[in-house]
Parts: structure tokens; sequence; C-alpha cells
């Protein structure tokens, strides 16, 4: 062999392992999750990279294996459990990509588990000072995913991103003060590289945020409060801020400076659009409870809020209990979808709301523009209804907690107790319902309560309870508090139902096999006819089941996986209910079920 002829062979063989190493780079690469696997997950069966299967929250999927036939089928494939003494309430969606589950748990904890067999790959818990404040239990609700990032929010109010493959702190960034009452419970969303959060806290007097930073480092990019008169800041690379612009107009509808501590936490997940190219999320309650102290709207609480990931500011708002004195917030997703206006016969770019209030909002998801308004559950005692007109509620004045600065308040400095429905958990409140664009329903897990409520005098102190009201959760039924509702939200019919014992504190998932997953307080996961309210399977979970079901694909076989633990606001918070379901155990476990094969 001549020299030419061995230095064209090696030649050939370093060109085959340069490619070779560049082939196996690309599919490392590709293990990584990508903005368009998030902006694609509601199609993409083979993973599940955000909060509500997509980033307009659906929480449907495409996979049909799974069905109203086969669902009898569906057996457990594996159980993990949390372990330790740290149960309370499991509120996590597990997230899904290249053989791994990423789950959340209480107490701030974040486990990978090898998704076709449960074996545990590593497991992060965070070290929580004493002093934290979460009103409504030490729950999280998940993580996110992104390029070689799982990142999730912990009790005392920081995110923290860790490498997915080895559990080990990439960045941790503060939210906020946690001494001051902020915290974090919620899951976060990936919009066009970076990490939407909120923050929790209006219990505590604290300021809502909506914050954005760059996923792969953490560092701020743009923060938009979510009160009336605060100033919203963009952040350059070294992290100086630079002033964006207030938020309102301050004093317009918070007289005085009660807006300085106003609330309006927005605790739960953004949901993203990417055809409005538009954030949305909703806002919680204005603090104090006591609305005797803020007169006006009180902008922007209870609310939704579309901002623009690009400017970090408020396109439009939406504000469905102005003046808010029942805690009924404003937090609950706002979900993407294609409304047929009976009124034109037109298709709008809509987003569909089940409001804490009692009632279902559908709005324009492009302006804001309210669309059509209706109840969604069968008892409403603080509004008579929604003016479309004005898209303001008909308020029922009676119903408004008394006075207590009147003269004729008592000696105790209490106002008048009045009675409504629903109570301040809620016609819906955390449980994400699902939308099927197959059958054009919505989803929703329903609970029919009212409330004693009244109000006291407070005044705002750092770290304290700021809410001058009292209250007591009362049951409406002596044969169910839940209800499971398919809502049609063209006509604002109640196609059918499903009634539970124990108020639903779980959320839904919905498939294109017809079918409806949804967990109860009982221990089940039940699998529903999405057609026709028919229960077609359940399974026993061990502890009560307040979580959101997923499901997926690998090797050709549909998974579908819940997490089970009975905690969260109603044995917190549920008055003469929470006495109801006082037997109920607790638990801390995920559940992953496939199709017996025979």
């Amino acid at each position: 062999m001549n020299q030419d002829t061995h230095a064209r062979r090696r030649s050939r063989r370093l060109t085959v392992l340069a490619v070779a190493l560049a082939l196996g780079t690309m599919q490392a690469q590709a293990k990584n999750v990508t903005d368009d696997d998030i902006v694609n997950d509601a199609s993409i069966t083979t993973q599940v990279v955000t909060n509500g299967l997509g980033t307009k929250g659906q929480r449907f999927s495409p996979l049909t294996r799974v069905n109203v036939q086969t669902v009898k089928d569906l057996v457990p494939v594996w159980s993990f459990s949390f372990g330790g003494e740290k149960q309370r309430g499991q509120q996590s969606q597990p997230l899904v990509h290249d053989g791994k589950m990423f789950v959340t748990a209480s107490y701030s904890r974040l486990f990978a588990l090898d998704a076709r067999t449960g074996r545990k790959l590593w497991k992060y818990e965070h070290r929580l000072p004493d002093g934290i404040m979460p009103c409504c239990d030490v729950i999280n609700r998940g993580a996110a995913l992104y390029d070689d990032l799982v990142i999730f929010g912990t009790l005392d109010a920081q995110l923290v991103a860790l490498n997915k493959d080895t559990g080990k702190v990439v960045w941790r960034e503060k939210i906020e003060d946690y001494k001051a009452g902020y915290s974090f419970t919620a899951a976060p969303q990936i919009v066009k590289g970076m990490v939407i959060t909120g923050n929790s806290g209006s219990e505590f007097g604290v300021v809502g945020r909506v914050d954005a930073r760059d996923a792969k480092t953490g560092k701020l990019i743009w923060s938009r409060p979510t009160v009336e008169g605060h100033m919203g800041h963009k952040y350059d690379a070294e992290g100086k801020p630079a002033e964006n612009g207030i938020t309102g107009t301050t004093n317009a509808t918070w007289p005085g400076d009660l807006w300085k501590t106003g609330g309006a936490a927005p605790w739960q997940t953004a949901n993203y659009d990417p055809d409005t190219n538009l954030i949305y999320i909703g806002t919680g309650n204005p603090a104090p409870w006591n609305s005797w102290l803020r007169p006006g709207d009180n902008l922007y609480s209870s609310s939704t809020i579309a901002i623009n990931p690009d400017t970090g500011k408020i396109v439009w708002h939406y504000q469905s209990t102005p003046h808010d004195g029942w805690d009924f917030d404003g937090v609950n997703e706002f979900v993407s979808f294609e409304y047929k206006d009976p009124k034109t016969g037109k298709t709008v770019k809509a987003g569909g709301k089940a409001d804490r209030n009692g009632f279902f909002f559908v709005n324009d998801r492009a302006n804001g523009k309210l669309l059509n308004a209706f109840p969604f559950v069968n008892r409403i005692d603080w509004a008579k209804g929604i003016d479309l007109k004005s898209g303001r509620p008909i308020y029922d004045d009676d119903k408004r907690p008394g006075n207590p600065f009147a003269e004729n308040a008592g000696e105790d400095k209490k106002g008048k107790t009045v009675f409504n429905a629903p109570s301040f958990l809620g016609g819906k409140n955390q449980m994400p319902m699902a939308y099927s664009p197959k059958s054009g329903l919505f989803y929703v897990p329903a609970n029919e309560w009212g409330m004693d409520i009244w109000n006291e005098p407070i005044s705002y102190k750092r770290g304290a309870a700021y809410l001058g009201a009292g209250f007591t959760i009362k049951p409406l039924n002596d044969d169910y508090i839940g209800a499971l509702r398919a809502v049609d939200p063209v006509n604002g019919k109640i196609v059918w139902e499903v009634k539970n014992n124990a108020p639903l504190w779980g959320g839904v998932l919905t498939t294109a096999g017809d079918l409806v997953f949804y967990g109860t307080p009982e221990g089940y996961l039940k699998a529903i006819d999405a057609n026709s309210g028919k229960e077609l399977w359940q399974f026993q979970t061990g502890s009560g089941v307040i979580a959101p079901p997923i499901t997926w694909e690998e090797n050709g076989e549909q998974y579908v996986a819940v997490v089970s633990g009975w905690g969260g606001a109603v044995p917190l918070w549920g008055g003469d209910v929470a006495k109801r379901v006082n037997m109920l155990e607790q638990g801390g476990s995920v559940w992953v079920f496939k199709l017996h094969r025979s």
C-alpha cells in the first residue's frame, strides 16, 4: 500500500468518525427540550413538557389507544412513594421527556424517575427556612423543562434550576422575601426561552407580580406588577433595572395607600398562545379581604391579564370580580380555544375561564372583549348575573359582608354576617379544567358550597395575616359537594355531570379516545365517557387525588399518570366541609397505568 492510498483511507476513517461524533452530538442535543418542543407539546404525544399539556392549557391529548372500549383494561404499571414524613397535599402535574418523569412533591421536593419503571434517578430537597407562610398547605404544582434544565419554585419564594440528568443545581434566584409573606407554589411556564412566574401571598398583603427570566441563567428580563400604581421594569444584561411604565394609573381604582399592599398575587401557572403572542395569567384577591377599606374596582386584582412577552406590558385585562369582597380571586386558568360565535357565525380566537365566583367567562383572547358569561354552579348569591354589554357583575348589595365601621356595628366591631354561595374556595379553585376540541366541551371540576362571611377591622403588619374577615364554609347539599361537569361554552348548558360526595380538588385530562380522567379526594382516579358522562373505569390510589392526570405514549403504548396525596386548602380552611372529609388519609405517591396485555 503506497502512502497516498493509506492517506486516503485514513482520511475516510476520520471523516466517518467526525460524522458519527456529529450525529452523536446532535442526538444528545435532541434530548434537550427546545422551544419547538414546548410550543408543539399539545401535539407531540411522546412527551409532556408543559404544565397544561401545551401552553394553551387545554389538557387534551390526541392519543386514542386508551379509549371508551379499551379503558376497562387499564392497569397499574408502577407506583413511586415520595417517602418520609413529609406528606400533606400533593398537587403536582408530572412532566415526561426522553424516558424520564419529573414530579414535584410537598415541602419543595423534586424527583426524577424512570418513566417506564418508576426507578428513582435522583431527588432534590430544598432546604426550607423556619417561618415560611404558605396560606394553603405546603404543596407544589409542578416544574418546567427547558434545554437541559428542570425548573421549579419553592415555598420560600425561590426559583431553582437543576440539570435534568444529574439533579445538580445550575442556578437559584430569589423571587421575593418570604418573611414578608411571599411564597411560590405554581408550575412555571416557558415562553420564548423565558421562564414565566407569578407569586403567592395575597393573604399577607404582598404585591402581585409576573416575572420573566432567562430560562438558562435565571436573570430577570422584565417584571410586571399586577397592582395598579406600581412601576414595571426591564433589566439589561448586567441586571440593571429600567422603568417600563406604571401598571394602570396610580389611585384611579385604589384610593388612598392600600394599593401599596394590594395583593392580587398571580399564584397559578400562566398560559401562552403563540397565535396572539400573549401570556395569560389570573390574579388573586385584593388585600385585605375587607372591601370597605378599599373603595373602587381595585385593578388588577381578581382579573385575567394578557401580557406581551416581548415588552412585559399588559395588553388587556378583564376583571371578573371588581371590588372583590369575598376572596373569589381571578387566578383560575384562561384556556385558549376556538369559539363559534352564535351571533355572527364566525369563529373567534377565544379563551374560557371557570372563575371562583361561579361564572364561566368566554373572552376574545386577542383583546379581552367579553363574548359570553354564564353560571356553572347551581347557586350564586353575590351577583344576579353578568351584564354582557358592560362586562360587569350585577351585584346583590345585600350579599356583601357588612361594614364593620358603620355606626350600627356591634361592640365586637364585626360587620353584618351574610351567607354567600359559592364559598371563597370557589365554584372552581386551583384544579385545572380541560377542553376537548373534538367534543367542543369544557370539563370543569366544580363544587357546590356556601359560607357565612363577615368583615372586621384590620391594619397591615409586614409578614402577618391581612384579612379583616371571618368565615365558615358550609355544604349546600347532603349528598354531594363536588361535581364534574361537561360545559358547552357556546350555549352555557351543562351537558352532563357526575356528582361526588367530597369536594373535587384535582384537575382534569381529556383525550381523543373520548375519555375524561379526573381524581377524587376519596382516592379514586376515574375515567368517564367524554360524551355521555358514564363512568367506565376507576382505581383506588390509597389517598386523595388533588392533582391533574397526564398521558403520553412510548414504544407504541399509551401511559396515564397521576399524583396521589390528600391535603391542600380544604382540610385547612373548609369549616363544616372539612369535618365531612376528616376521615381521608394523607399520602404521597405517583401512579402510572397502561393497558393490560392479554
